[in-house]
Formats: C-alpha cells, sequence, structure tokens
C-alpha cells in the first residue's frame, strides 16, 4: 500500500472511531506499528489529527475529511448510483451539480455517456466545485457554468455571496445533489452551513431535485439543511440500503432508485 493510500485509509478510520491506537491501525492496514507512528507523526504536522501517547485522535472538535483524503470507501457502490443518475439526465438539458465524490462520479458518468459526444451544447453543467470543473472542462460538447464564490479547501466548492449572484439568474432542469446525509424526516444535510446555502438556493433553481448517496448517507442527520424531504424528487443509492429506510422515503412522496 502506497503512503498516500495508507494515510487516506488511516484519516477514514480517525472520522469513523475518533481515535486510534498505533497497534489497532497497524493490524487493520497490514503494516509494521514504526510505519503507522511515522504516518501518525507526519500527519500530526499537518495538523489533520493529534497525536496521543500510542495513538491518535481527529483534529478539533467539528472534523471534516477533506475531499482529497476520501477514498474508495463505498466506491463500487458510488459509481453505480453515479451511472444511474447520470441516465436520468437527457441530452441538452442544465444540470446542476453539487460538490462531492459522488457528484464526482456522476460528472465522470456523464463524460462517457456516448450519446452526450456532441451537441451545442450536448449538456449545460453548473456547478459550484472547482474539481468538477476542472474535469469537465475539457470536453467541448459540453457548456460549463462555474460559480463565484470562496473556494472551501475540505470539499473544493465555492460558497458565500458572489456564489448566490450567479445561482438567483439561471434556471436548470435537474440539481444533482451530493449529501453528508439524508433523512426522511429532517432532509438532506451538510456539514457546512455555507455549503448547504449554496446547495440549497441550487435546488431552487431547478425543475427537479435528484440526491445522489450511497446506502451510509440514509437515515442520518448532519449540522446545516440543505432542504427538506418533500423538496427531492428521486433518491438514487444503492441495494445495500436498508428497506425501511427506503420504504420511508417513498411514503414521503420520493421516487427511489436503488443500485
Amino acid at each position: 500500500m502506497s503512503r498516500d493510500a495508507r494515510w487516506k485509509a488511516l484519516l477514514e478510520l480517525l472520522v469513523e472511531r475518533g481515535r486510534l491506537d498505533v497497534e489497532e491501525a497497524a493490524a487493520e492496514l497490514a503494516v509494521s506499528s514504526a510505519t503507522i507512528r511515522r504516518d501518525f507523526d507526519q500527519l500530526a504536522e499537518q495538523q489533520m489529527l493529534v497525536r496521543t501517547r500510542g495513538g491518535a485522535v481527529v483534529h478539533g472538535v467539528s472534523y471534516e475529511l477533506p475531499l482529497r483524503y476520501k477514498t474508495a470507501r463505498h466506491a463500487s457502490e458510488k459509481q453505480r448510483v453515479a451511472k444511474a443518475v447520470a441516465d436520468l439526465i437527457a441530452p441538452g438539458e442544465a444540470v446542476g451539480l453539487t460538490g462531492g465524490t459522488t457528484t464526482t462520479e456522476v460528472a465522470r458518468a456523464l463524460a462517457v455517456r456516448s450519446d452526450l459526444t456532441s451537441g451545442s451544447p450536448a449538456l449545460t453543467v453548473v456547478t459550484n466545485a472547482l474539481n468538477i470543473a476542472n474535469e469537465l472542462a475539457v470536453r467541448p460538447q459540453f457548456k460549463i457554468v462555474v460559480t463565484g464564490g470562496v473556494a472551501r479547501p475540505q470539499s473544493y466548492e465555492l460558497i458565500g455571496p458572489l456564489a448566490d449572484g450567479v445561482l438567483g439568474q439561471i434556471t436548470i432542469d435537474v440539481a444533482v445533489l451530493g449529501v453528508v446525509a439524508f433523512d426522511s424526516a429532517h432532509g438532506a444535510a451538510a456539514h457546512d452551513e455555507a455549503e448547504a446555502a449554496i446547495n440549497r438556493l441550487l435546488c431552487e433553481r431547478a425543475e427537479r431535485v435528484v440526491v445522489a448517496a450511497d446506502s451510509s448517507k440514509l437515515g442520518r442527520r448532519a449540522f446545516a439543511r440543505i432542504c427538506a424531504t418533500e423538496s427531492v424528487d428521486t433518491l438514487v443509492t444503492d441495494t445495500a440500503a436498508d428497506p425501511e429506510t427506503l420504504r420511508r422515503f417513498e411514503e414521503a412522496g420520493l421516487r427511489v432508485i436503488a443500485v
């Protein structure tokens, strides 16, 4: 395992558990304790974690793993979800994509669709995510609209009043939301309130709203609400989702697609 992959795995485990000791991490990743100690020390220098005697804890009171460190956890599920979401989008439509790992996969699925290789434009993509705009900008058949705003390092998303100004002037056919949490009673949510505000405005400018979320995001709550469940038209998730959870979404009026 490369150092980069090991660091990503360590940080994900820390987010999940809050605390790791050296021996536990070494066993999880099948490497030596010396390697883990060195990794912990180097990550602590970057303020990605707090070193403790015999291990490490997450850094700070409020902790969100930066997008560049999120890895292949639920990767196959996200790719299946992304393809199913991409299939819901018709040629020529204007689609809004929020930031996140799943929506990045949606962008990639759209980029390789054979019926979107030409057009004037084949798709109009509106996004506040710098990484998504960067990936799609090389596709000349796509019209890419990037909101203004201040870049948020954790998610590469542009936030703030400059982004509000652009989104207030446009309308789109479909908004695709990547979420941290989606609960049938409490709606879709993100960690950061400024990010949630931009995503909410994107929903308000859309004819229909699709939440793209692997099953690990369902039935969970997060700090900043994006929109109510009733504002979402379609939920696309994976088949590992709890059937009772999916039933509650259907009862709330959503079309549920599990892939």
